[in-house]
């Protein structure tokens, strides 16, 4: 390719790259962030609707610790996606804070579903109660944009600078 058809300077391109991917990184994470929230509102009505040993089952501990972890690692994901956005809306390097925000925000994301079909029990399965297809949206936010682990690589090559 003729050097008069570059756009910008060489090696521009995948700076340009490394950056638009870091832009989406952090649509991911909201992505994730809605099915983790989902997750939660879809178990935590089931909870309050759903009887055992003659009481609805929000009313055992091991449900309201489901319920309380779900919540505190949805409000976290929501931190760090709000931190990396505002860092974008900024202009300051956000590549640390979306990558983190992605990684925290799609493994919340996955954990918080399989809670949710958990405490669903046997109709966590079951198409009409949905917590089964958000299982599996919740998947794919771990692997597009960088998988978890490429995550991790951008955040450790980041702190270790």
């Amino acid at each position: 390719m003729p050097k008069e058809n570059r756009i910008g300077k060489e090696g521009f391109g995948f700076s340009f790259a490394m950056k638009t991917l870091a832009g989406g990184r952090i649509g991911i994470a909201s992505q994730a962030l809605g099915i983790a929230a989902g997750s939660y509102e879809l178990a935590l009505a089931y909870s309050k609707e759903r009887k055992a040993f003659g009481t609805e089952i929000m009313n055992h501990q091991i449900i309201q610790f489901k319920l309380a972890d779900m919540a505190t690692r949805i409000e976290a994901s929501r931190l760090l996606c709000l931190k990396a956005a505002w860092e974008k809306d900024q202009g300051i390097d956000y590549t640390l804070s979306s990558s983190m925000a992605k990684v925290f925000a799609s493994e919340t994301a996955m954990w918080t579903a399989t809670e949710a079909v958990q405490i669903h029990g046997g109709y966590g399965f079951v198409k009409e109660y949905h917590v089964e297809r958000m299982m599996r949206d919740a998947k794919i936010t771990q692997i597009y944009e960088g998988t978890s682990e490429v995550q991790r690589i951008v955040i450790s090559r980041s702190i270790l600078k």
